[in-house]
């Protein structure tokens, strides 16, 4: 006989006998499995990275795989994880968003870096695009201006084992200079400028990916790549990114 496991089974309300006797437990074969809360959601992981390389055109091989690894429904509340992996940004806490996967490989395959490489990013969030860089980069330093916020993304990139990354509370329009010079700086907000300070906090030949535009409602993805005698800027197209807030951004 086959056996019975507690997951194959229904149990409906006691009822009485006929005759009036003791109540009766009846239990049935359901041969469903109950919703399993603790789900990998590896089938919509892998067709969003089908997505990105298919439709977005997203080449380098190493961002693809690093957007496969990391589990993005960690990163999002517990109402949207079903959600974590279409084709849009969804709302954190803090009036704060997880960028749309596309935004995300985009700006992490403009960067250019590899295994040796040093990157900053400005504007941590959940910590999905630190875990992402994390995955690409030798040595991630993230910068989140919300407490709560850097405090909860912190601790959710060490639940994944990461540990070649790490998140402090500051102004991130001022750089990290302790840590400087980088070899790409990644910018997870929109300002009406490009920080003087991060362009001077990068490694000749570095790359800072950026978010720039005259409004706080829509920006410019704007790649600054420096040089020996200063620095060079590219236009990859249009975006929209909550406000950089701080010294070299928008008021608060």
């Amino acid at each position: 006989m086959p056996v019975l496991r507690m997951t194959d089974i229904l149990v409906r309300p006691f009822k009485k006998t006929r005759t009036g006797g003791m109540p009766v437990l009846h239990v049935v074969q359901t041969g469903q499995q109950p919703a399993n809360r603790n789900q990998d959601y590896s089938i919509p992981r892998e067709r969003m990275v089908e997505r990105l390389r298919d439709h977005y055109q997203i080449k380098d091989q190493r961002v693809l795989d690093a957007m496969r690894s990391v589990p993005r429904h960690a990163f999002v509340p517990e109402a949207l994880q079903g959600r974590a992996y279409g084709d849009h940004a969804l709302p954190i806490s803090g009036s704060q968003t997880i960028s749309q996967p596309y935004i995300v490989a985009r700006m992490t395959e403009l960067l250019e870096v590899n295994g040796d490489s040093r990157v900053l990013e400005i504007g941590a969030g959940s910590g999905y695009q630190t875990a992402i860089l994390s995955k690409v980069a030798g040595q991630v330093y993230s910068i989140e201006r919300i407490a709560n916020l850097a405090r909860e993304a912190q601790a959710r990139i060490r639940q994944l084992n990461i540990y070649n990354a790490t998140v402090k509370c500051f102004d991130g329009t001022l750089g990290w200079a302790a840590n400087a010079p980088y070899d790409g700086i990644l910018v997870a907000a929109g300002g009406p400028n490009v920080p003087e300070p991060l362009v001077a906090q990068l490694k000749v030949g570095g790359r800072l990916v950026v978010p720039v535009g005259p409004s706080r409602e829509a920006q410019r993805l704007i790649r600054v790549i420096k040089t020996e005698t200063g620095s060079k800027q590219e236009d990859h197209g249009g975006c929209a990114f909550v406000p950089l807030i701080g010294q070299h951004g928008w008021n608060q």
